[in-house]
């Protein structure tokens, strides 16, 4: 059961980009929560995606020993959540968001990357999703007021 959700429902086990795949596949899943109900509802799914994650890869890396296993995708699912929640209002957001994601979370600027080379266990590995999250959110909001600004979107 630990495995299910650490690899949320297994994508984290395709061969290649499993983060990438979480990411997609933790939107995707955002999508019916944004549909049908407030933002503020995927904020707190993504908080209390976030503690009982933590207790999962603190004992998922007790016994096997490996930190930020590449098969562990929770963490991308837990900070696309976040950042949704804080940006997106229609398309245009979503598919910003999504893409300033992986872009922070790959590239780990700043702080992001603090957090994942310094703070071990689980809070380590969700930190600096959620992090990059709340980068991407801030982004894509920013990507899109000046698109609208300019008449683009």
């Amino acid at each position: 059961m630990r495995k299910l959700f650490l690899t949320f429902f297994y994508t984290g086990l395709l061969p290649k980009a499993p983060g990438t795949f979480g990411t997609i596949a933790g939107a995707v899943a955002a999508l019916p929560i944004l549909w049908y109900f407030p933002p503020t509802t995927l904020f707190l799914a993504s908080i209390l995606l976030t503690l009982i994650a933590i207790r999962e890869i603190n004992a998922e890396e007790a016994q096997s020993g490996i930190h930020d296993a590449s098969e562990i995708v929770i963490d991308e699912v837990a900070g696309v959540w976040l950042a949704l929640s804080m940006s997106s209002g229609n398309w245009w957001q979503i598919i910003f968001t999504v893409i300033y994601f992986r872009i922070f979370d790959i590239w780990k600027p700043s702080v992001i990357g603090r957090i994942d080379r310094e703070v071990k266990g689980g809070l380590g590995v969700m930190g600096d999703d959620l992090l990059a999250g709340v980068f991407a959110a801030i982004c894509s909001a920013g990507t899109y007021q000046a698109l609208q600004y300019l008449h683009i979107v």
